[in-house]
Order: structure tokens, then sequence, then C-alpha cells
């Protein structure tokens, strides 16, 4: 059984191998809230993961340690794995879905743990680990669904209640549901008002179903940009807690996720993986009741790959109206692209690519198209742009 006693008993065991990450205000990420960021994404190994993993693997039997550990992961739990077998001299096994990140699949073997490659997702790689595990009698490190993995991510709701005691509301990502069962029954015990939402991506809502149905439903495939919480069904154990001690569980978007992550980087100077803004992605796009109220969002991984973070920006600046792109059918004579530059530059708007195509069948006969995609401050100035080309004349197709 969980108790509180055994999370605090995992906060001893935690104190000389994990940060106690800090929590910083970012009142900026979201007027009219006063917000602040758990930055797990700053611990060792980049994530949370190795709270719950260390802190398992150290109530092992010598014998159990002796035969070493398997595990499977998207990547977070298994350099948690990792680094918690290489610091107790025990032999890791870890299987990873192939679509793991490869930064991810690297830092993994750094720590010194075995690696084995499984096509599909996070499910397929559990089984995979399931068989291994019982040919060669390895304990197994579940991500999420076991009592002692769970104590260790609930250090992170001692830390946030003894950083700041007059939080009144915690988000938390949500994939199999780990982090948020430990996280909210450590703060309900020892403060019952505090409220704790949920946040999963849009494409991988296996907890949200789960809670809405009132019993553990299975995705048939997830896809999203949140490879850490790309879970297709979440545990016995966490659904039990989440049910429990969870107020709420929304859902958010890759394009909100991406604008999140865009936000951290700017405004924060903090970089979070797709899993580690999901939190802030709830706040910022108002999917939970926080306006006025002290807010903690748990930033959970900063295990981004390098190679997919230019597109994630692009995605960013496109939800968030940083950037826009116009398509405006013109008349082929002289004049027309200064006229438009013209209307952009005394608004402000910045061009950064032109594409101009003679009309196809069907247009006009002098007729002709300009791409024009530029940066832009927000919403209201694309519309400003937008409304001066319409008054100057020119036609905005789409």
């Amino acid at each position: 059984m969980l108790t509180l006693d055994k999370i605090y008993q995992a906060n001893h065991v935690l104190r000389s191998v994990i940060r106690k990450t800090d929590l910083i205000h970012a009142p900026n990420l979201c007027p009219d809230v006063d917000l602040y960021l758990k930055t797990e994404n700053l611990q060792v190994t980049g994530s949370f993961k190795v709270r719950g993993a260390y802190y398992m693997m150290s109530q092992l039997t010598p014998e159990e340690k002796q035969r070493g550990v398997i595990a499977c992961s998207a990547g977070n739990h298994a350099q948690g794995v990792a680094l918690a077998a290489s610091k107790n001299n025990m032999k890791a096994l870890i299987c990873l879905p192939d679509g793991a990140p490869i930064s991810k699949v690297e830092a993994t073997k750094s720590y010194g743990a075995e690696v084995c490659m499984v096509e599909g997702v996070y499910d397929d790689a559990y089984a995979k680990a399931v068989e291994l595990q019982r040919a060669h009698n390895y304990t197994f490190v579940h991500p999420f669904d076991d009592e002692n993995v769970i104590a260790g991510q609930g250090t992170i709701g001692l830390e946030i209640l003894d950083q700041f005691p007059d939080v009144e509301a915690v988000i938390v990502p949500v994939g199999g549901g780990g982090l948020i069962s430990g996280v909210a029954f450590a703060i309900k015990q020892l403060n019952p008002a505090i409220q704790v939402y949920g946040v999963q991506a849009a494409g991988a809502p296996s907890m949200f179903n789960s809670i809405q149905d009132g019993k553990i439903t299975c995705l048939e495939n997830v896809s999203t940009i949140a490879d850490g919480i790309a879970v297709k069904e979440p545990g016995t154990h966490t659904f039990e807690y989440v049910s429990k001690y969870v107020d709420e569980i929304v859902t958010v978007t890759d394009d909100e996720i991406s604008a999140a992550i865009l936000a951290l980087i700017e405004k924060q100077k903090l970089i979070a993986e797709g899993a580690g803004a999901a939190a802030v992605a709830a706040a910022m796009f108002r999917k939970v009741p926080i306006q006025g109220k002290k807010t903690v969002c748990l930033v959970s991984g900063g295990n981004i790959d390098v190679t997919i973070l230019s597109r994630v920006i692009k995605r960013g600046l496109l939800m968030s109206g940083r950037s826009c792109m116009l398509n405006i059918e013109l008349v082929d004579k002289p004049g027309q692209l200064r006229d438009v530059s013209r209307i952009i530059a005394e608004l402000g708007g910045n061009v950064i690519s032109i594409h101009h195509e003679r009309a196809n069948e069907g247009s006009d006969v002098n007729g002709c198209f300009l791409r024009i995609t530029m940066e832009t401050r927000d919403y209201p100035h694309i519309e400003q742009i937008r409304h001066a080309l319409t008054s100057a004349g020119f036609h905005l197709v789409n």
C-alpha cells in the first residue's frame, strides 16, 4: 500500500541521489495566474523518472539486485533506471520503442545499460520486457504502475509543499499516471484543499478516457509529439489513485504543447520536452480553472530531441501568432510587390520568404499569386496587417 510514510522514506533515500529542483516564478507565461514552475527538466538525467526508479530499486533484496533489472521506456524512465543501476552496481536491460529519440537512446547507453530496441510504441516495448523478464528472471522496474515507483515520484509533491506552502493548484502531465498518482497522493494527504489537475496529449488520452468511462480503457494507437506521455493504457494502481485524488484530467493538442515549449524557451530560458510542457500548455490555453490562483506547473522533463526542436518551434510560432503565411491574388503589373511590402513593413511585420507564381487555369489571364511568410507579434497584429491589405484593394486567398 502507498502511504505518506513511504513517500517520506523515499524522500530520505533520494536525498543524496537527486536534486531538489527549483520552483521558479513565471508570471509572464499566463496572465491573471500566479504561476510557478517545478523544474524537473533540470533533474539528474533531465527528468523526474530517476526518483521512482531509484527508490524502487533501493528496496530490492540482495538476490534481486544480483540478478539485475529490466525496464521499458520511451526514454526518460530508461535513463533513470540506467543511472540507478550504475550507482548500485547492477545490470540493467532496457527495452525501448524504435521511435524513441536517438538522444534518449544514446543517453541510456551512456549510463551503462544494455538497450533492446523494439518495433512499435511503449506498450510493445513493455510486452517485450515482460517476455525477457520471465526468460531471465530479472526484476521488472515498471515505469508507473508500481507503488514504490509512485512513492518516489510523490517526493515531488513534498518538495512543492515545502517550497510553496500557499500553493492552491498543481498541474501535472499524465502518461501512465505514476507521476500524478504520487504527487496527488502526497499533496492531498497533507492539504486536501489544493486542486490537482492532470494533463494528457490529445493524441494519447488513455487516462482521460478511462476516467470519463469509469474503467481502464486501452487506446488502439497514440500519436503525439509528447513521446514521454504516449501511453495506450494506464496502470491498475495509477487509475485507482487518479480516480481518488485528482480533481480533473484535461487534454492539450500538439500545437498547444509546441506553443508552450516556445514560451518556456523565450520567456523562461528553459528547455522542455513535449511531455514536460504539457502542464504549461494547459495553463496557457485555459484548460483548467486557475485564474487568480497560486499555481504550480510541473515541467516533468527536458530531454527533447534537438532534431525535432526546430519543427516544434515552427509550430509554436504559428500557434502563438508569431508567424503567418498570406496568399495574395494580384494583378500582374509593376509596383504590386512594392505596395504589399510597404504595408507590411509600415505595420511592423517582417517578411522572411516570398513565392511568386503566375495564375492557374480559370484565373484572370493577367493574374498572379504571391505567397508571403512573415514574422508577427501576435494574432491581433496579423489581423491588423490583413485588414490593411484588404483596405488597399488586395485580395487575400484563404
